[in-house]
Order: C-alpha cells, then sequence, then structure tokens
C-alpha cells in the first residue's frame, strides 16, 4: 500500500497551544497518570535559526513533552514575538494546534507540500534536527508540522 504524500503515514506528535504550559503540563500528567514532564524553552534565533512566513523571527516557546504511547503530546506556550504559534494561539485560542510526522529529505517535502497548495509558515532547527509547520489547514483542517532528525 502507497505511504502517501510523506512517504509515511505515522503521526508521531500532537501539538496543543497553551497560555499556561505549568498547569496544563500538571494536568496532562494527572490524567495520563504520569510524573510532570520538564518544560524546556526553545532555543534563541541564533540557534534555532527561526523563521516565520519567510522572515528571522526571535519567537521562542515553552515546551512539554508528554508520552501518551504510540503519540507523543506536545505542550507550547508562545512567547509574544511574531510565530506560527502566537497567531494560532490569537486567532483560535487554546486547543489542538498540529500534527507531526518524522519524514526523510526536509526541503524536497516541503517542496512537494508547497506544490499542492500547502504552503511553508515557519521553519527552524533544534538540537538534533529540523522542523517545518506547513499550512494544511484548508486542506486537512489542521496544522502539519514536519520533523527531519539528524542520521546518527
Amino acid at each position: 500500500m502507497a505511504e502517501g504524500v510523506l512517504g509515511t503515514r505515522v503521526v508521531t506528535q500532537i501539538g496543543i497551544l497553551v497560555r499556561d504550559i505549568e498547569k496544563a503540563a500538571q494536568a496532562w500528567a494527572d490524567f495520563l497518570g504520569i510524573g510532570k514532564p520538564p518544560i524546556i524553552v526553545t532555543d534563541t534565533v541564533d540557534i534555532a535559526k527561526t523563521e516565520y512566513r519567510g522572515a528571522s523571527t526571535p519567537a521562542r516557546a515553552k515546551l512539554a513533552f508528554l508520552d501518551a504511547g504510540q503519540v507523543q503530546i506536545e505542550l507550547i506556550e508562545p512567547d509574544e514575538a511574531p510565530s506560527v504559534w502566537r497567531e494560532h494561539l490569537e486567532r483560535y485560542g487554546e486547543g489542538p494546534h498540529h500534527i507531526a510526522f518524522v519524514i526523510d529529505g526536509m526541503k524536497e517535502k516541503v517542496m512537494k507540500l508547497e506544490g499542492l497548495g500547502m504552503p511553508l509558515i515557519q521553519k527552524g532547527e533544534y538540537t538534533g534536527g529540523r522542523y517545518a509547520y506547513m499550512d494544511t489547514f484548508p486542506q486537512l483542517k489542521v496544522m502539519v508540522e514536519l520533523l527531519e532528525n539528524d542520521r546518527k
């Protein structure tokens, strides 16, 4: 059976935007019956090379990752700088933001999605890889995040 546009059908992560990550992380931990995860802060723009709508942005966010079995839940509390997270939180409020897939060939996958009318909104780097948020909302009713991890 075909693997679809991304070469995978495996959902890796569901991202949820929150206004208070400490409170949300504790609520999710209690709900899942696990310990509260550590809260981390994304890297500064000089390290993350964050671009939002084609321009460099100092956007940062507090993140918490919860293991929910087959899928990771990512809680995101953005700062005030322009970003895909800030835009979505202001427009739609707290709640689901994206579904993430681990892929190979970031540049090729971004070009393929853009060719399907799903433009790149934000991209950046993290320790061990890179990410891209694609505007798939008109077609899929949720944003898609592409994650490409460096090969070891």
